[in-house]
């Protein structure tokens, strides 16, 4: 039964109960622009802004609206505009919804009518359902493309200059989760993704332009620029021409728990993102090769993360220089104990470390977990 109530009058009731009912979902509708297009069908995210259909809002029921806004501050506070960049539109916008929605059924909220929700995509981030519904996909490659081009393009002004800047929003959803997990009102199942999202720390596109600059013959123009940071107020170069061959390392060794893991596959989700042309050699090695997959844009990534033994760097470095690939350089995440070749590799390298070590060739970024307080 449909609530006879006008859609602002419904949406300020809405807040009003989630802050009451589930506060943590209530406390992240504070932070979310709401505004009206009747141009649209029923709502859609814009990074902080919710857009609505008035007579879409007025055909459902109070419960029904509180999950629009609860579902609405969750794309939000996941980052999934901004994670959606690069990824082909209409399937990603399909894969976040579904991982939302799925956590707000586990904790009993009314679902409106045709909602995005299946059952066998409970307990998976969008990262993942995005990569099932692209295997499953009847879309051609062209019209993959297009649709890629398209969420490249999101139109960011829309977004509000005066909410909360991306790095101080997610300092206020890592506060908001302390101090609900205190108060013992957590959402149920919400820890899957708070642990499971990680914000790459690293510009990757100010690290990389020099080597890619020196590697490739490619064509950088500052116009177009690269739409993924504008709404940062940062005007990269966009990079067009030849393809970018590399190689990536991650260390599985027994050293890296499960959250250096996650960080650094927020670092490489990064790369794939930034870079549109692109082959990377996956290599996961502990003490030896555990796995090796070749990534290519709109395949999936299926790292499977095998290993917990010692580290040793040689095997990879000896897989590269026995490999017949025209590989420009290489990129080898790790906390840095490990065994060294004992002679300089040919192969340029850059070392994403977790930990202060010492590296005898190559060049160093850190990166840090953001919730390890610095020394």
């Amino acid at each position: 039964m449909r609530d006879n109530i006008s859609h602002t009058t419904k949406l300020t009731q809405a807040k009003s109960k989630l802050m009451l009912e589930s506060p943590y979902f209530g406390t992240l509708v504070t932070t979310l622009g709401i505004e009206k297009n009747n141009n649209i069908a029923s709502v859609r995210p814009l990074g902080d802004l919710m857009e609505y259909n008035e007579a879409y809002l007025e055909a459902l029921s109070l419960e029904e609206v509180m999950t629009i806004l609860a579902n609405m501050a969750m794309h939000q506070a996941l980052f999934h505009t901004e994670r959606g960049v690069g990824k082909v539109g209409s399937i990603w916008s399909l894969a976040s919804d579904y991982a939302i929605n799925g956590l707000l059924i586990e904790n009993g909220f009314t679902l409106p009518p045709l909602s995005n929700y299946s059952s066998r995509f409970e307990h998976l981030y969008a990262e993942q359902i995005y990569a099932i519904l692209l295997e499953e996909s009847n879309l051609s490659r062209e019209e993959l493309e297009s649709d890629t081009q398209k969420s490249r393009e999101i139109d960011h002004k829309k977004i509000p200059q005066e909410l909360l800047s991306q790095e101080g929003y997610e300092m206020m959803i890592r506060e908001l989760g302390i101090k609900m997990a205190k108060q013992k009102t957590l959402p149920k199942g919400i820890e899957r993704f708070v642990e499971g999202v990680e914000i790459a720390q690293i510009s990757w596109r100010d690290e990389l332009y020099r080597y890619v600059n020196t590697h490739a013959k490619s064509d950088y123009r500052i116009f177009p620029a690269n739409k993924k940071h504008l709404y940062r107020g940062i005007a990269l170069p966009s990079i067009y021409g030849e393809e970018l061959n590399i190689a990536v390392a991650i260390d599985t060794s027994a050293s890296i728990d499960d959250r250096v893991l996650r960080l650094f596959l927020a670092e490489l989700y990064e790369i794939m993102q930034i870079f549109p042309h692109y082959i990377i050699e996956l290599i996961e090695c502990d003490a030896k090769i555990q796995n090796i997959q070749r990534l290519r844009p709109l395949e999936r990534l299926e790292p499977i993360f095998k290993g917990g033994g010692g580290t040793d760097f040689r095997p990879v470095f000896e897989y590269l220089k026995q490999s017949n690939e025209e590989i420009k350089f290489l990129i080898y995440f790790t906390d840095g104990k490990g065994s060294f070749p004992d002679y300089i590799p040919m192969i340029d390298t850059l070392w994403v470390m977790s930990e202060e070590s010492e590296i005898p060739f190559g060049e160093v970024l850190m990166i840090r977990d953001k919730t390890t307080p610095m020394e």
